[in-house]
């Protein structure tokens, strides 16, 4: 016998069902956990747009202190000014809703104009504390002779 000299075996690398065994539940893990950070409170940080009809007829569904927006027009006549803020009836044609922003309201708030508040139910009446103005976009130039004299 001869004795011949073996070369020696190159080292096996390591074997890649181990690291597939570990590296897919991890990546699958990594995107469940991914997911529910990013949409498993996304429920509860929704804020419903509702108009003062829908808002009546799905009252039972939000309880106080439930947040959503409720649109409709400042009924002429019925703005009060409180101690805390405003008060009035918004309706949307068909049902009113009492109405009390705290806070003051914007520049351009007036009778008759759309308003969207944001905030719930405290009783019979809705509690604001956002209040956003839909108004016309249209620039209008003042008729001829129609001008505002500048204040000294």
């Amino acid at each position: 016998m001869t004795d011949s000299p073996t070369s020696p075996e190159p080292p096996h690398p390591l074997p890649t069902t181990n690291y597939r065994a570990f590296l897919i539940p991890a990546v699958g893990l990594l995107l469940v956990i991914g997911g529910f950070l990013l949409f498993g409170n996304l429920n509860n940080n929704l804020v419903y747009y509702l108009t003062t009809t829908e808002a009546r007829q799905t009252r039972a569904d939000f309880p106080d202190g439930r947040r959503f927006r409720l649109a409709g027009e400042v009924v002429p006549g019925t703005i009060e000014s409180l101690s805390i803020g405003t008060s009035f009836i918004a309706s949307d044609g068909s049902t009113r809703v009492t109405v009390r922003h705290e806070g003051d309201p914007p520049q351009l708030f007036q009778e008759g104009i759309e308003v969207v508040v944001e905030g719930s139910w405290d009783g019979d009446a809705f509690v604001s504390d956002v209040m956003l103005v839909k108004h016309d976009e249209e620039y209008r130039v003042p008729e001829e002779g129609n001008y505002q004299e500048e204040s000294p």
